[in-house]
């Protein structure tokens, strides 16, 4: 495969999770609605809740954000 072509191939890794079927039928209903793929559904979801907890301040990032830059 041409160096060009493998910089333009995106490596995928795999997720693994265990289910109860009651949430796998109401996520796959959801996905259904918004016209998604589970993946891409579930991923999104993820992504979006990922981002918001990593956005939250919280006692480390205060403490941080409270201390001088070494630089200062």
């Amino acid at each position: 495969m041409p160096a060009a072509l493998q910089a333009a191939v995106v490596r995928r890794d795999t997720l693994n999770l265990r289910i109860k079927p009651g949430d796998r039928g109401l996520i796959d209903r959801a996905a259904l609605a918004t016209g998604k793929t589970r993946t891409d559904f579930v991923l999104e979801a993820a992504r979006r809740a990922a981002e918001d907890a990593l956005a939250k301040p919280n006692e480390r990032m205060r403490r941080s954000l409270q201390t001088p830059a070494p630089w200062d």
